[in-house]
């Protein structure tokens, strides 16, 4: 088989939710934006709401729309860009719950959609979306009177747990809403390891289900195994790939494999990045093409017939130091070429 392989464990996602669930009193619900952070919405959505979660963020109103779906109307599904223009049959028709970034879009639900749930965003500091406290303060008596059911804000540097950005956006965050008799939301994973201020009545994990940091006791979840479509020998001397920028300096047997950046597999990890053969390294020579990737092999025992990027050896993150990126990306750019296994 010249495609490679993706095998997504469901049950380890379950695990860490479970896991992020536990260091809290409060609700926990799940971020499956991204299609489940690249590896499928449906899927991840399912397994959690199988382990009992009940609240789900997403982007979009069309990803909303798509996960219901495939969820029922059981669980609760919220859109962090709010009630756009354009979006109110989707709301409607999938009963989601837009997280109102604006006066605008305030004006725009409750005269499209008069009694619809919504949520409400909240600026605390990261300047991205939500409102900020002096419009909030304008309009915060009108807004409650409609019924908000969550009142959320996202923290900026939760994964930094000694940033002072943490705290004062905690303080911004409390003066903006206590007070008021409506759910609250401020913690994603990090803000889940920042501790009990910070997770007030729901959080919202995403990136930590996943395998990524900054919960750095997660299980892993993916492993992508790159099938060998061929090994050569390359004499000293000789050049590996676009550029010429590998040249062997020693007799060197060279494995290329199924794989590159059509596949997410960031060009810019190249030289950085390590594949496995069971526990044996074998760095990556030469440039990370389209559809090829080239490593070092002459430390190998026998012939591989399949190399491991993401699995025991190497997590999201550590690829993601490879490439200068974060796991987030990593994870999003999975692509579709990949046979994809769950583990359920």
């Amino acid at each position: 088989m010249t495609s490679a392989t993706l095998t997504i464990d469901l049950r380890a996602i379950v695990r860490n939710w479970q896991a992020l669930d536990a260091m809290t009193e409060v609700e926990t619900g799940a971020v499956v934006k991204a299609s489940g952070y690249g590896l499928s919405a449906p899927h991840v959505a399912q397994a959690l709401a199988k382990a009992g979660a009940r609240q789900f963020f997403v982007a979009t109103a069309q990803e909303g729309a798509d996960l219901r779906a495939h969820l029922g109307f059981g669980p609760e599904i919220h859109v962090f860009s709010g009630h756009m223009a354009g979006d109110t049959d989707a709301i409607r028709s999938a009963h989601l719950i837009p997280h109102l970034n604006s006066v605008d879009q305030m004006l725009r639900h409750v005269e499209a959609l008069p009694g619809a749930a919504f949520g409400i965003q909240l600026d605390s500091g990261m300047n991205r979306l939500g409102m900020e406290p002096a419009e909030w303060s304008a309009v915060r008596d009108i807004a409650i009177a409609q019924g908000p059911v969550l009142l959320m804000s996202h923290l900026a540097c939760a994964d930094d747990a000694d940033h002072p950005m943490n705290a004062q956006q905690l303080e911004t965050f409390r003066a903006m809403t206590d007070g008021l008799d409506v759910p609250r939301s401020l913690a994603a994973t990090g803000g889940v390891l920042l501790g009990p201020d910070y997770h007030f009545d729901l959080t919202r994990p995403g990136v930590g289900l996943y395998g990524g940091l900054p919960f750095v006791d997660a299980e892993p979840v993916v492993t992508l195994d790159l099938p060998v479509i061929q090994i050569r020998d390359v004499a000293a001397g000789e050049a590996v790939g676009y550029g010429n920028t590998w040249i062997a300096s020693r007799p060197s047997r060279v494995a290329t494999v199924s794989g590159g950046y059509a596949d997410g597999l960031i060009r810019a990890m190249g030289p950085g990045a390590t594949l496995f053969a069971g526990d044996a390294p074998c760095p990556v020579i030469g440039r990370v093409s389209m559809d090829l990737i080239t490593a070092d092999v002459t430390d190998v025992d026998g012939d591989p017939e399949a190399l491991q990027l993401l699995g025991r050896h190497n997590s999201v993150d550590s690829v993601a130091d490879a490439a200068g990126t974060i796991g987030y990306e990593i994870l999003t750019a999975l692509g579709g070429r990949y046979q994809r296994d769950y583990l359920a």
